[in-house]
């Protein structure tokens, strides 16, 4: 992908952006799935916090219980096109489960197709559920229609593994990978890297992202700029912009573009603190937890930079569309021109790879 100039291969695709038909739901579904109870795990652990109620009033298990429920469901001509081996290898694209980009899609199968029974269709969306906060709902649902027709229309799943084991349920399309690993994946936060986006008002948002549900996490950055002094804006506005799938861990003796955050006051950390707080909003406790969790063991923010960049600042207004967060394990690249692209990549461990 282009250094010079940032783009969306085949991310603005107007044949996807015509609505199909409503998502649908099968109360019987959730409620069956609700009552299975918890599932037994050898090698993961069981998510911390207390599921949130579903639109539907029922009460929604552990997204991980539902993947179970899932799988369990799937016939075997199913099981042939979306699940995997855990350690399942593509030719000319690596390890399939730690794949992420800005738009691709793990299998072939439509989640709103008949591939898959309604009831299979609302255990999806009871997955996706379980993973996003459910204040964000709404605003993920939002992105979707903008960017994909709605929730369903343009989006695969994968499932490496089986649950009862290892296991990973992988959500992909544009502008999302998503995952549900109940702690299989070692070492990561979120279950490997991801990724989110969205083109609000088109493919060349305007300066201010009218309506892009992820702006308000640009903004709170700015206002950490705002109170950088001059010597301080001068490290920390970088000329180029990194590529995008640059996400990959560089460890303690990195070199991260930007101000160092030991080099910023004391008020100064605790905005950025409240960024990293607006950046794992949309996410469930246990994958909030985990990600300031992975932080921390590399040192926390202290050991992070934080840079702003020129290239990508649209309408010259020097609100920085496009700006980066990195640790030694730790990536956060919110790349806003010419609309939303956020790349993350997090873990305890730098030597940890990322198939991006």
């Amino acid at each position: 992908m282009s250094q010079s100039h940032p783009s969306c291969p085949d991310c603005d695709r107007p044949d996807l952006l015509a609505s199909r038909r409503e998502f649908l739901k099968s109360a019987g579904t959730l409620a069956a799935v609700a009552a299975a109870g918890t599932p037994l795990w050898a090698h993961a652990e069981e998510p911390s916090s207390s599921p949130a109620p579903s639109p539907t009033g029922i009460p929604s298990s552990p997204p991980e219980t539902i993947v179970k429920s899932l799988y369990e469901s799937l016939s075997e001509t199913q099981k042939q096109a979306v699940c995997f081996a855990w350690d399942h290898v593509e030719s000319g694209r690596g390890l399939l489960r730690t794949r992420v980009s800005n738009n691709w899609h793990v299998t072939k199968p439509q989640i709103n197709s008949d591939f898959f029974t309604a009831d299979q269709r609302a255990m999806i969306r009871g997955v996706f559920e379980g993973i996003i906060q459910p204040e964000w709902h709404p605003r993920i649902d939002k992105q979707l229609k903008d960017d994909a027709g709605g929730f369903g229309e343009d989006q695969n799943i994968a499932i490496f593994g089986a649950p009862g084991e290892k296991f990973e349920f992988v959500m992909t399309g544009r502008h999302m990978t998503l995952r549900c690993d109940g702690n299989s994946t070692e070492h990561v936060a979120f279950g490997g890297p991801i990724f989110y986006g969205h083109a609000a008002s088109g493919f060349n948002e305007k300066p201010t992202h009218p309506d892009n549900v992820f702006w308000p996490q640009a903004l709170a950055a700015n206002r950490v700029y705002e109170m950088l002094d001059g010597k301080q804006r001068a490290v920390a506005l970088v000329d180029r912009l990194p590529r995008e799938e640059d996400v990959a861990f560089h460890g303690p003796a990195g070199k991260f573009p930007g101000l160092p955050l030991a080099d910023m006051t004391g008020d100064q950390r605790g905005l950025v603190q409240e960024v990293l707080q607006k950046l794992i909003e949309p996410y469930r406790q246990n994958d909030r937890d985990k990600a300031v969790a992975c932080l921390k063991s590399q040192g926390g923010l202290d050991q992070c930079a934080l840079a702003f960049y020129r290239q990508g600042d649209l309408g010259n207004d020097q609100v920085w569309d496009c700006w980066r967060l990195e640790g030694p394990a730790f990536v956060w690249y919110f790349r806003g021109a010419p609309h939303v692209h956020v790349w993350v990549n997090v873990a305890d461990d730098p030597s940890v790879a990322t198939n991006a």
